[in-house]
């Protein structure tokens, strides 16, 4: 198969293949195609799952140079790794600019839309995948857009096979070490000084699994992480706190 890419005129062509075509060789080299290039126009030769790939990725490079002004081989490389585009382009919008928030694989892909569809929301999956921090991203975008008014995060006070004895301080004090992992999610998406504003006003409410009985929940995000801690007991009053308009995710 054999498609012809038109490149945009204004893009450097140095800037887009590469010194030495460097980054049209890491696509030859990764995707096994050929590719050419005559003045504006790139034209790649090969398998037709391998030439469309490529062809997405070129697309994708031509997006990113044109966005940050610069493109290098880790970028390229970056493309190569995650495959398709679509994915890369699902943006999820939240209060800082520091960071962009994206699904990185076709499952976080499908956690995303699915959250997004649904009110009641299930995610199982090792550590390490994203689940609580996509929840996370997700509340805080639909809180960000006035979709919600209120995040409400809950977590088992369950330690990690270690037994801490009694922790100094108020209530908050005691129960903060077991939250923390939510907060550090959250400090990634918003500055301190919003957060804990947010927080104050009861915006963001972050809680140990236990002071949500006798709740109902209306307009608000409910993140029950950590949820293979639970018990069936607790599992049927956390799913019980859904009110109108609200949303759930259960991650675990």
């Amino acid at each position: 198969m054999e498609v012809t890419i038109q490149l945009n005129p204004a893009h450097n062509q140095l800037e887009l293949f590469g010194p030495a075509d460097n980054h049209l060789r890491l696509l030859r080299q990764s995707l096994g195609v050929q590719i050419t290039a005559r003045q504006t126009n790139l034209t790649i030769t090969g398998k037709e799952k391998n030439v469309n790939t490529t062809a997405k990725i070129i697309d994708r490079m031509q997006k990113h140079l044109l966005k940050h002004g610069s493109l290098t081989a880790a970028d390229v490389t970056l493309f190569l790794t995650r495959g398709d585009s679509s994915i890369t382009d699902k943006t999820i919008a939240v209060y800082s600019n520091k960071k962009v928030i994206q699904p990185s694989t076709k499952g976080q892909l499908k956690y995303v839309k699915t959250m997004l569809a649904n009110d009641l929301t299930f995610c199982i999956g090792p550590a390490g995948t994203g689940k609580t921090y996509l929840a996370v991203a997700i509340a805080v975008s639909m809180l960000k857009k006035k979709q919600i008014r209120r995040i409400v995060l809950a977590r088992p006070a369950v330690e990690a096979g270690e037994k801490l004895g009694f922790l100094p301080g108020d209530v908050q004090a005691k129960v903060n070490p077991y939250l923390r992992p939510l907060f550090d999610a959250l400090e990634d998406m918003m500055d301190f000084e919003q957060m804990k504003k947010f927080m104050e006003l009861d915006i963001i409410e972050i809680i140990p699994l236990a002071f949500m009985r006798g709740r109902t929940l209306n307009e608000a995000i409910i993140i029950c992480d950590e949820a293979q801690n639970t018990s069936p007991l607790q599992m049927l009053m956390v799913l019980t706190r859904l009110g109108q308009g609200s949303k759930m995710i259960i991650t675990g």
